[in-house]
Protein backbone atom coordinates (compact mmCIF):
# COMPACT_ATOMS: atom_id res chain seq x y z
CA UNK A 1 0.00 0.00 0.00
CA UNK A 2 1.21 3.67 -0.62
CA UNK A 3 2.63 5.24 2.50
CA UNK A 4 0.49 8.11 1.59
CA UNK A 5 -2.65 6.04 2.05
CA UNK A 6 -4.02 5.86 5.57
CA UNK A 7 -7.28 3.92 4.53
CA UNK A 8 -7.51 1.43 1.46
CA UNK A 9 -11.35 -0.32 1.45
CA UNK A 10 -12.33 -1.80 -1.48
CA UNK A 11 -15.57 -3.43 -1.74
CA UNK A 12 -16.44 -3.70 1.81
CA UNK A 13 -19.70 -5.15 2.42
CA UNK A 14 -21.45 -5.62 6.08
CA UNK A 15 -24.06 -7.92 6.68
CA UNK A 16 -26.31 -8.87 10.34
CA UNK A 17 -27.92 -11.94 10.42
CA UNK A 18 -28.49 -14.88 7.71
CA UNK A 19 -31.52 -15.85 5.29
CA UNK A 20 -34.64 -14.16 4.93
CA UNK A 21 -33.69 -12.17 7.99
CA UNK A 22 -30.13 -10.84 7.02
CA UNK A 23 -29.52 -6.89 6.60
CA UNK A 24 -27.25 -5.39 4.11
CA UNK A 25 -25.70 -2.72 5.92
CA UNK A 26 -22.52 -1.73 3.94
CA UNK A 27 -22.94 -3.30 -0.09
CA UNK A 28 -19.62 -2.53 -1.63
CA UNK A 29 -18.32 0.48 -0.54
CA UNK A 30 -14.82 1.34 -1.75
CA UNK A 31 -12.65 4.41 -0.14
CA UNK A 32 -9.44 5.51 -0.14
CA UNK A 33 -8.18 8.42 2.39
CA UNK A 34 -4.51 9.66 2.55
CA UNK A 35 -2.77 10.48 5.12
CA UNK A 36 -3.89 14.43 6.99
CA UNK A 37 -6.87 14.56 4.91
CA UNK A 38 -9.85 15.46 6.83
CA UNK A 39 -12.97 13.58 6.09
CA UNK A 40 -16.64 13.62 6.86
CA UNK A 41 -18.63 10.84 6.07
CA UNK A 42 -22.31 12.17 5.58
CA UNK A 43 -25.54 11.03 5.82
CA UNK A 44 -28.98 10.64 7.53
CA UNK A 45 -30.03 7.85 10.12
CA UNK A 46 -29.67 4.42 9.23
CA UNK A 47 -27.27 4.94 5.85
CA UNK A 48 -24.79 3.19 7.17
CA UNK A 49 -21.98 6.27 7.88
CA UNK A 50 -21.59 4.35 11.44
CA UNK A 51 -21.26 1.04 10.39
CA UNK A 52 -18.52 1.74 8.06
CA UNK A 53 -17.11 3.91 10.83
CA UNK A 54 -16.92 0.66 12.74
CA UNK A 55 -15.65 -1.01 9.84
CA UNK A 56 -12.90 0.75 9.18
CA UNK A 57 -11.86 1.47 12.87
CA UNK A 58 -11.43 -2.24 13.50
CA UNK A 59 -14.37 -2.63 15.90
CA UNK A 60 -16.80 -4.87 13.51
CA UNK A 61 -15.56 -7.36 11.00
CA UNK A 62 -16.30 -6.62 7.20
CA UNK A 63 -18.52 -9.16 5.69
CA UNK A 64 -16.62 -9.35 3.18
CA UNK A 65 -14.01 -7.34 0.96
CA UNK A 66 -10.38 -5.74 1.51
CA UNK A 67 -10.01 -3.37 4.80
CA UNK A 68 -6.13 -2.19 4.69
CA UNK A 69 -5.14 0.61 7.65
CA UNK A 70 -2.62 2.39 8.14
CA UNK A 71 -0.45 -0.58 6.99
CA UNK A 72 -2.46 -3.21 8.79
CA UNK A 73 -4.70 -5.95 6.90
CA UNK A 74 -7.70 -5.66 9.04
CA UNK A 75 -9.68 -7.59 6.62
CA UNK A 76 -7.32 -10.77 7.31
CA UNK A 77 -7.33 -9.90 11.84
CA UNK A 78 -9.89 -12.12 14.36
CA UNK A 79 -11.31 -9.89 16.77
CA UNK A 80 -8.02 -10.05 19.40
CA UNK A 81 -5.95 -9.49 16.24
CA UNK A 82 -8.38 -6.27 15.52
CA UNK A 83 -7.66 -4.67 19.12
CA UNK A 84 -4.11 -5.17 18.83
CA UNK A 85 -4.25 -3.57 15.36
CA UNK A 86 -6.17 -0.68 16.50
CA UNK A 87 -3.45 -0.31 19.64
CA UNK A 88 -1.51 3.49 18.56
CA UNK A 89 -3.25 3.53 15.12
CA UNK A 90 -6.51 4.54 15.51
CA UNK A 91 -7.91 6.71 18.42
CA UNK A 92 -11.81 7.16 18.58
CA UNK A 93 -14.12 10.00 19.56
CA UNK A 94 -17.85 9.26 20.30
CA UNK A 95 -21.07 10.99 20.71
CA UNK A 96 -21.54 9.05 23.85
CA UNK A 97 -18.22 9.65 26.21
CA UNK A 98 -17.67 6.66 27.55
CA UNK A 99 -15.29 7.42 30.27
CA UNK A 100 -15.24 5.09 33.33
CA UNK A 101 -17.03 6.85 35.74
CA UNK A 102 -14.94 5.83 38.69
CA UNK A 103 -11.80 7.58 36.90
CA UNK A 104 -10.47 11.18 37.31
CA UNK A 105 -10.10 13.06 34.18
CA UNK A 106 -5.99 12.10 34.54
CA UNK A 107 -6.68 8.29 35.03
CA UNK A 108 -8.95 8.34 31.88
CA UNK A 109 -6.73 9.37 29.37
CA UNK A 110 -3.48 7.77 30.83
CA UNK A 111 -4.94 3.72 32.02
CA UNK A 112 -5.42 3.55 28.02
CA UNK A 113 -1.92 4.70 27.63
CA UNK A 114 -0.35 2.26 30.59
CA UNK A 115 -1.95 -0.64 28.74
CA UNK A 116 0.00 0.66 26.00
CA UNK A 117 2.96 0.09 28.10
CA UNK A 118 3.78 3.40 28.20
CA UNK A 119 5.93 4.77 31.02
CA UNK A 120 5.15 8.19 31.01
CA UNK A 121 1.16 7.60 30.81
CA UNK A 122 0.51 10.18 33.55
CA UNK A 123 2.99 12.63 32.21
CA UNK A 124 1.69 12.33 29.16
CA UNK A 125 -2.43 12.58 29.72
CA UNK A 126 -1.60 15.60 31.99
CA UNK A 127 -0.15 17.35 28.94
CA UNK A 128 -2.94 16.26 26.91
CA UNK A 129 -5.30 17.61 29.13
CA UNK A 130 -3.79 20.75 29.45
CA UNK A 131 -3.84 21.14 25.66
CA UNK A 132 -7.65 20.60 25.70
CA UNK A 133 -8.14 23.07 28.56
CA UNK A 134 -8.31 21.12 31.07
CA UNK A 135 -5.54 21.38 33.38
CA UNK A 136 -7.67 22.21 35.93
CA UNK A 137 -10.05 19.16 36.13
CA UNK A 138 -7.29 16.60 36.33
CA UNK A 139 -8.65 15.11 39.63
CA UNK A 140 -12.58 15.39 39.13
CA UNK A 141 -14.67 12.86 38.02
CA UNK A 142 -17.32 12.68 34.75
CA UNK A 143 -20.27 13.71 37.01
CA UNK A 144 -17.64 16.77 38.32
CA UNK A 145 -17.76 17.85 35.01
CA UNK A 146 -20.11 19.25 32.16
CA UNK A 147 -21.05 17.50 28.90
CA UNK A 148 -18.25 19.72 26.84
CA UNK A 149 -15.83 19.18 29.64
CA UNK A 150 -16.00 15.31 29.41
CA UNK A 151 -15.79 15.22 25.24
CA UNK A 152 -12.34 17.10 26.01
CA UNK A 153 -11.18 14.60 27.90
CA UNK A 154 -12.54 11.79 25.42
CA UNK A 155 -10.49 13.88 22.50
CA UNK A 156 -7.25 13.85 25.17
CA UNK A 157 -7.91 10.39 25.24
CA UNK A 158 -8.00 9.79 21.57
CA UNK A 159 -5.27 11.52 20.67
CA UNK A 160 -2.19 11.19 23.57
CA UNK A 161 -1.13 7.92 22.04
CA UNK A 162 -0.54 9.95 18.45
CA UNK A 163 -2.42 7.95 16.30
CA UNK A 164 -2.31 7.97 12.59
CA UNK A 165 -6.17 8.07 12.76
CA UNK A 166 -9.02 9.88 14.47
CA UNK A 167 -12.31 8.78 14.01
CA UNK A 168 -15.18 10.69 15.63
CA UNK A 169 -18.66 9.58 15.15
CA UNK A 170 -21.20 12.51 16.11
CA UNK A 171 -18.62 13.98 18.42
CA UNK A 172 -21.07 17.38 19.20
CA UNK A 173 -24.13 15.07 19.12
CA UNK A 174 -24.95 15.26 22.71
CA UNK A 175 -23.82 19.13 23.45
CA UNK A 176 -25.13 21.82 22.73
CA UNK A 177 -24.77 23.89 19.58
CA UNK A 178 -21.70 26.58 21.06
CA UNK A 179 -20.32 24.23 23.34
CA UNK A 180 -20.05 21.67 20.23
CA UNK A 181 -18.90 24.51 17.92
CA UNK A 182 -15.69 24.79 20.50
CA UNK A 183 -14.98 21.17 20.74
CA UNK A 184 -15.07 21.27 16.97
CA UNK A 185 -12.39 23.86 16.57
CA UNK A 186 -10.58 22.15 19.47
CA UNK A 187 -10.30 19.19 17.59
CA UNK A 188 -9.42 20.33 14.48
CA UNK A 189 -6.78 22.65 16.20
CA UNK A 190 -5.28 19.27 18.06
CA UNK A 191 -5.39 17.80 14.49
CA UNK A 192 -3.29 20.05 12.91
CA UNK A 193 -0.81 20.22 15.54
CA UNK A 194 -0.46 16.26 15.80
CA UNK A 195 -1.12 15.54 11.90
CA UNK A 196 -3.75 12.67 12.11
CA UNK A 197 -5.94 12.10 9.89
CA UNK A 198 -9.48 12.62 10.52
CA UNK A 199 -12.79 11.12 9.60
CA UNK A 200 -15.82 12.55 10.96
CA UNK A 201 -18.89 10.91 11.24
CA UNK A 202 -21.87 13.14 11.18
CA UNK A 203 -25.57 13.91 9.65
CA UNK A 204 -25.08 18.02 9.98
CA UNK A 205 -24.05 19.16 6.13
CA UNK A 206 -22.68 22.26 7.98
CA UNK A 207 -19.80 20.37 10.33
CA UNK A 208 -18.84 18.15 7.00
CA UNK A 209 -17.90 21.09 5.15
CA UNK A 210 -15.41 21.78 7.72
CA UNK A 211 -13.26 19.44 6.25
CA UNK A 212 -11.75 18.48 2.95
CA UNK A 213 -13.59 16.04 1.53
CA UNK A 214 -17.21 14.53 1.97
CA UNK A 215 -18.47 11.62 1.45
CA UNK A 216 -22.21 11.30 1.55
CA UNK A 217 -23.94 7.77 2.04
CA UNK A 218 -27.55 5.69 1.44
CA UNK A 219 -28.54 3.18 2.14
CA UNK A 220 -24.96 1.43 2.52
CA UNK A 221 -23.59 3.08 -0.52
CA UNK A 222 -21.37 5.94 -1.53
CA UNK A 223 -23.41 8.33 -3.44
CA UNK A 224 -21.40 11.21 -3.73
CA UNK A 225 -17.48 11.81 -3.02
CA UNK A 226 -16.33 15.25 -3.74
CA UNK A 227 -13.45 18.04 -2.31
CA UNK A 228 -14.29 21.27 -0.64
CA UNK A 229 -12.67 24.08 -2.95
CA UNK A 230 -9.36 25.32 -1.89
CA UNK A 231 -10.61 28.75 -0.83
CA UNK A 232 -13.52 27.99 0.72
Amino acid sequence: MDAHIVIDAQDVTLRFGSGDAAVDVLRGVSVQVMAGERLAILGPSGSGKSSLMAVLAGLERASSGKVMIAGADFSALDEDGLARARRGRIGIVLQAFHLIPTMTALENVAVPLELAGRGDAAAVARTELVAVGLGHRLGHYPTQMSGGEQQRVGLARAIAARPALIFADEPTGNLDEATGSSVIDLLFGRLAETGATLVLITHDAGLAERCDRVIEMRDGHIVRDWRRAADA
